[in-house]
């Protein structure tokens, strides 16, 4: 029976995608500990959530006049640790809750991903998952060891390649491989262990690989992408898709445009999951949110928006006035994320756009389109949407950390297991359990990618 997923968005960092999530007075101030990421594991696992990932970047949001003094003094995720480290430290209190952790296809070596990954899922025993993102801007690259960012439709044809590799090396293993036959003298067959022998345009790995397979085949992808080239990827690699939809009718287009999307390359779209960002604040009561909700509009400030847009847009907005319109060349140029960028100058027809007019219209760094609300009121907009096939299930993004993970299976959880739409119990031990998502046949992928090409 279908019912609604939860994946929760996590930061190992300073704050929460919202900047001014630290100034929150219910925040837990130490982020950098192993008890903090433990006590919201703990929590995830209580309100039986399929999920919890980290989003991460390589570089601190600093291309804002070419300098961190304004990231550090605001605490705009001046603080990023190694994902995965924290990822782990959550698992050894945890027994079912699926983790997963961004890793860039940019900036990493696939043999090294595809090991690192593997090994979690075998620690884990099935719960790991991997973000597949191509990075953003020129800061992470220079972290790197580069100059410049790969430009955006060519950093997916590279993500293709690096696809291939990783989930060539995931399935070099056959599941009986191993056999530790001590009387015999054999570790395992050596012809159910295969080299990848891969040569690609942009890259090339040989193998053999030397992490054996994991009780679910190999852990799931999760991927974000919402640009055209970012949805053709997703829909020849995604098992988790992370999407952020406004508007419950657009929503419900894009679902089947992703899907129909999904059939085309070859593969069953309901072996997709599609999650939808938003950001829940819920209290026993509707008025009791809206006292929260107006108490957080008082925290961000202007330099948060401004810095992020610069991060994410891979330009650095302190080299405009905020009321100087962009030149057609400057907005030619973003090679950050597009999506952002066309929200401003296609969907709102803001040809030659300000600085202001990207703050207001991207409400970046700002919460926006929150869901306020009482038990009732937030659990019916659930259902609204996940009804009505705009999704299967949500992203849940915290205004602060602890408390709104906290408030949410407290409130909201009780309201959806009612319902019916929403499990009491965990259904298996693996990730792919939670989701509904099939164990992957070895080469299962391979005839996605050939209907792709």
């Amino acid at each position: 029976m279908r019912q609604v997923h939860f994946v929760a968005f996590l930061q190992a960092q300073n704050c929460t995608t919202l900047p001014a999530s630290w100034r929150h007075p219910d925040a837990r101030t130490d982020t950098y500990s192993p008890e903090y990421y433990q006590h919201i594991a703990r929590v995830l696992e209580e309100g039986r959530f399929d999920v919890g990932f980290f989003d991460d970047r390589l570089a601190m949001p600093d291309m804002y006049g070419g300098d961190h003094a304004e990231t550090v003094k605001n605490g705009i995720r001046c603080v990023k640790l190694d994902a995965v480290t924290c990822l782990m430290s959550m698992a050894a209190v945890t027994k079912h809750l699926g983790l997963g952790a961004t890793y860039s296809t940019t900036y990493y070596e696939p043999f090294h991903v595809a090991r690192l990954f593997q090994t979690v899922d075998l620690m884990t025993k099935g719960r790991a998952a991997w973000n597949v993102v191509t990075s953003v801007n020129d800061n992470e690259a220079k972290n790197m060891g580069r100059e410049v960012h790969t430009a955006h439709d060519l950093r997916y044809d590279e993500a293709d390649e690096f696809m291939e590799i990783v989930l060539g090396h995931w399935d070099s293993w056959d599941d009986d491989a191993i056999v530790v036959d001590k009387t015999n003298n054999v570790y395992a067959y050596p012809d159910k262990v295969r080299r990848i022998d891969f040569e690609g345009k942009f890259m090339s790995s040989r193998g053999p690989f030397t992490v054996p397979r994991t009780p679910q085949g190999h852990p799931v992808v999760i991927q974000a992408g919402m640009s055209s080239r970012g949805q053709e990827f997703a829909a020849r690699w995604g098992e988790l898709l992370f999407v952020v939809y406004h508007d419950l009718e657009v929503a419900q287009k894009r679902y089947k445009k992703q899907k129909e999307l999904t059939a085309a390359v070859g593969r069953d779209p309901e072996g997709m999951k599609i999650c939808s960002l938003f950001y829940p604040i819920t209290a026993a009561t509707k008025a009791e949110a809206e006292d929260k909700a107006a108490a957080y509009e008082k925290l961000p400030n202007e330099m948060d928006q401004l810095l992020l847009l610069s991060e994410a847009l891979n330009f650095d907005f302190a080299s405009k006035g905020i009321d100087q319109p962009f030149t057609d060349e400057e907005i030619a140029g973003i090679s950050g994320m597009q999506t952002m960028r066309d929200r401003v100058v296609v969907e709102e027809g803001i040809k030659n756009p300000t600085p202001r007019d990207f703050m207001q219209v991207t409400g970046r760094g700002l919460l926006r389109n929150a869901w306020v609300g009482g038990p009732k009121e937030i659990a019916d907009q659930i259902e609204e949407w996940w009804s009505g096939r705009a999704c299967d299930g949500f992203v849940i993004g915290p205004t602060h950390q602890p408390g709104s993970f906290e408030d949410f299976v407290q409130h909201v959880i009780p309201e959806l297991q009612k319902r019916g739409i929403y499990r009491t119990e965990y259904s298996g031990p693996t990730l792919r359990d939670h989701l509904g998502i099939a164990r992957p046949e070895i080469g299962d992928w391979r005839h996605d990618a050939a209907a792709a090409e």
